[in-house]
């Protein structure tokens, strides 16, 4: 029986023999749970299961067990590897019986959408557990489920990744709102966005910095290729206002840290903010990143505000050709130095009458290196008016990496530059 006035504790089940073989990646369970940790409900424990009756069944009664909410994505849809529905159904001891309301539904969906006779396959879409509540799917032809014992709560979704998440947005977020309403206990959020320092290295500032009481507040770590951001924390139901004054302390001891961190929910959007409030424009030359930080620019929408163009620069000739990069220079210091990253930026700023430049240069990899130059050696340039700052690093990982990371901190320098 489920306790009343405790925060509610989720379950996520996700099926499907693609997702076992590896064929799928599971990005169900984290959209679920993003949702559910929002509204007050954590994933405590999340299970993957095959396309078995039997592996459902027993995942779905082990979860009701742990969990007050179990939300079970996959295995709803017409063919006969979908046998989610069927195996709750049994678990429940409730017969599955035809809704001819969904069969109206599905049969006007069909010939709304040109797919002629309505296949009798998906009749088994129809098909409805005694007593359950349908949950209409906007996106698609299979609807949730909802199915209630003892106070606890069984949701089948589907495990199509855009029907998934208009569910979650709609249907779901209602549904767990009204079964739960007093017990949820939304947490509070403060990101610290960092690049540019080492997830080892920032803990022990961090460590060092913050006070050692730190009451309500939990403190977790994200790391990714692009940097790591601090996550700090407020659940309980904790008041808004002491959540807010013991975030905002966090945050105030944290300003030694300045240097690394950045504002906005990614660094080109701290980028974009930047150029439009001092009214600049940006362009970038790139070799090693080949065109990898003008599609991150133009990820953003809006950016042909501030954005001029770019230029792939990948040869030498390239490099003279299209950016005025002297050949002497190159035969000189090699197109891996500071002197061309600093003349690819002045470059590319020129030729697109931009106010800001950015020029990338090294070598990504595998091979290619040198022992004055290993692979994963970079030189990154922002020039803005008559000032131009240059630096450099020895990234560690594949082609890839090297890449992705080349363009983080030359993102990470504009960012700085601009900002000063």
């Amino acid at each position: 029986m489920a306790v009343p006035n405790v925060v509610p504790r989720a379950v996520v089940i996700t099926v499907g023999d693609e997702l076992l073989l590896g064929d799928t990646v599971d990005s169900n369970a984290a959209r679920i749970g993003k949702v559910l940790a929002g509204l007050g409900a954590p994933v405590v424990r999340k299970e993957t299961v095959g396309d078995e009756a039997a592996a459902i069944r027993v995942a779905v009664a082990r979860a009701l067990d742990d969990g007050d909410l179990v939300v079970v994505t996959g295995g709803l849809g017409p063919t006969p590897d979908d046998l989610t529905r069927e195996a709750v159904a049994e678990l429940f001891g409730r017969p599955l019986q035809t809704d001819p309301d969904l069969v109206a539904m599905l049969s006007a969906r069909f010939r709304t959408a040109g797919s002629g006779a309505f296949p009798e396959l998906n009749l088994s879409q129809a098909m409805v557990p005694e007593g359950a509540r349908v949950l209409p799917n906007a996106r698609g032809t299979a609807p949730g489920l909802a199915l209630e014992r003892e106070g606890r709560w069984v949701v089948l979704l589907q495990g199509v990744p855009v029907e998934l998440e208009g569910m979650l947005a709609g249907p779901v977020r209602d549904l767990v709102r009204e079964i739960f309403s007093d017990r949820l206990r939304p947490p509070v959020h403060r990101f610290f966005r960092t690049t540019g320092i080492a997830e080892s290295c920032l803990a022990e500032r961090v460590e060092g910095l913050l006070p050692a009481e730190r009451g309500p507040v939990q403190l977790a770590y994200l790391p990714s290729i692009r940097g790591v951001d601090l996550r700090f924390t407020v659940t309980g139901g904790v008041d808004t206002d002491e959540a807010r004054i013991w975030l905002e302390r966090m945050e105030g001891a944290l300003e030694d840290l300045s240097p690394y961190r950045y504002h906005d929910e990614d660094l080109v959007a701290a980028v974009a903010v930047s150029l439009e409030c001092a009214g600049r424009t940006l362009a970038v030359a790139e070799s090693c990143t080949g065109g990898l930080l003008a599609k991150r620019l133009t990820d953003r929408a809006g950016a042909s505000n501030w954005f001029y163009g770019g230029v792939v620069s990948y040869t030498d000739d390239s490099k003279v050709e299209r950016l005025g990069v002297a050949p002497a220079l190159l035969a000189r210091v090699g197109a891996v130095s500071e002197e061309v990253a600093r003349s690819m930026a002045v470059g590319v700023a020129r030729v697109f009458r931009a106010d800001v430049g950015v020029g990338i240069t090294g070598i990504a990899g595998p091979s290619g290196g040198t022992s004055d130059k290993p692979v994963g050696t970079v030189w990154y340039a922002v020039t803005v008016g008559e000032r131009t700052a240059v630096e450099t690093e020895v990234f560690v990982g594949d082609r890839e990496a090297v890449r992705e990371r080349s363009t983080q901190a030359a993102l990470h320098l504009l960012y700085r530059t601009i900002s000063d």
